[in-house]
């Protein structure tokens, strides 16, 4: 139970970070948090019983800089929630695949990258979408320099949902 994902906001309730209930439960009795949702139960010690956290607040404002974010592998799946562009699977078995080919011209940038399943990917080869007789679901942009929940808790906590962006 402790190893539970929770969701951390800034005191403007701004998504922060995930971190697990343990370190959630310690900063709670630091006096260093609050609890906004408790959809996880009871943790019992000899002296208290806490709440598990499913979110938690930052009873004090922490100021960070908005950072533009790399282009790579990771940040292009998290920016197309890990889904072919081009047929709508979500899975983890996914290439990149460049909407401008290369040898077209096609430059490295998040507006001409895409997030492509291997058959998509194959079927595209080296062709423009148009020349493949494919559609684009979503056309590829720059991503927003704020939080992104990583595959590995997607789909996220129900309870979540009303703190995230687009949520």
């Amino acid at each position: 139970m402790v190893s539970y994902p929770v969701l951390v906001l800034n005191q403007n309730y701004e998504p922060l970070n995930i971190c697990r209930a343990r370190r959630a439960v310690s900063l709670l009795i630091q006096g260093k948090v609050e609890i906004l949702e408790n959809g996880r139960g009871l943790l019992r010690s000899a002296q208290h019983i806490i709440p598990l956290p499913s979110v938690v607040r930052l009873v004090y404002m922490i100021q960070r800089p908005y950072l533009r974010r790399r282009l790579t592998r990771l940040e292009i799946f998290t920016r197309d929630k890990f889904t072919c562009q081009y047929c709508g699977k979500q899975n983890k078995d996914l290439t990149i695949d460049h909407v401008v080919p290369r040898h077209q011209g096609g430059q490295h940038k998040w507006d001409n990258v895409v997030t492509a399943c291997i058959p998509c990917n194959h079927h595209k080869a080296g062709h423009t979408p148009a020349e493949a007789r494919m559609l684009l679901l979503h056309p590829p942009r720059v991503p927003h320099a704020g939080f992104a929940i990583p595959y590995s808790y997607l789909p996220s906590p129900e309870e979540w949902q009303k703190y995230l962006p687009g949520g």
